[in-house]
């Protein structure tokens, strides 16, 4: 059987050791028995699609399980029986029987939202290092400002139009050298200041006037290409416009076809 579940909050700063625990705990505690493996020390036949790094939020895990013999639990109720039980940002969405096999997973749809130093459209601070809230807004049509949002976003972009990008990845081999370019099949860069208006969605209202978002569908698996590495290249090959906080938030995952995996 298959979950999909979302990863939020506090709970992005759990290892994918520490979620596991947490899932077996929490099936556990519904009364939900998972069928154990053969051997001296048997586990719980329970496993995630793809391990999600510590610090990223997903709305589209998905987790493997197989229930123990006898136990008789449709598949529609087990999400109903795990949330009242599962630790806080760990929520279950639905669960279902069956569903694509692992290798069809082809691509991860994640956001990138890039927070860069500084108090907005707002006046400067009032030395402790904080926004004056009570300072005056600027006018939305300061060009000097406006137009090194826009700088920043079009650089960005043209970054990401380039044919090879080069960034170090780690690897079971170490460090290496990889071209991630062939491994980005779409991606659109988003203003959310004075330069350039945002979507007016709830990213980029959580992202605030002085970032940038950064929407992908990157290779999930065989080549694998974390969302993160998008960032790493901007550092690389464009220092000047390096975030001081990048956050990430996977949205979806595909087959080759590009329709959702489940």
């Amino acid at each position: 059987m298959r979950m999909l579940f979302t990863k939020e909050g506090v709970a992005i700063w759990s290892s994918h050791l520490d979620l596991m625990r947490a899932l077996m705990r929490s099936f556990r505690r519904a009364g939900i028995e998972l069928k154990h493996s053969q051997g001296f020390t048997p586990h719980p036949e329970l496993s995630i699609l793809m391990p999600l790094s510590v610090g990223v939020e997903s709305q589209c895990e998905i987790a493997e399980f197989a229930l123990a013999e006898g136990c008789e639990i449709p598949a529609e109720e087990i999400a109903a029986r795990l949330n009242p039980v599962l630790p806080a940002g760990i929520r279950a969405l639905e669960s279902w029987e069956g569903g694509q096999k692992a290798g069809k997973l082809a691509w991860l749809r994640a956001r990138l939202t890039l927070r860069y130093q500084g108090t907005g459209n707002r006046e400067p601070g009032t030395g402790d290092g904080e926004a004056d809230s009570s300072a005056p807004l600027r006018s939305p049509f300061d060009f000097a400002q406006g137009k090194a949002e826009n700088d920043r976003i079009e650089a960005i972009r043209a970054l990401f139009g380039r044919p090879s990008l080069i960034v170090e990845k780690h690897g079971k081999k170490g460090v290496v050298e990889t071209d991630i370019a062939p491994m980005i099949r779409e991606l659109v860069v988003k203003g959310t200041g004075n330069g350039e208006p945002g979507t007016g969605d709830a990213a980029d209202s959580a992202a605030g006037e002085n970032a940038v978002v950064l929407e992908a569908v990157v290779a999930a698996q065989n080549p694998t290409l974390n969302p993160l590495l998008l960032a790493t290249a901007i550092e690389r090959y464009l220092p000047e416009y390096k975030p001081a906080l990048v956050q990430c938030r996977r949205l979806e995952i595909y087959d080759a076809d590009m329709r959702p995996f489940r």
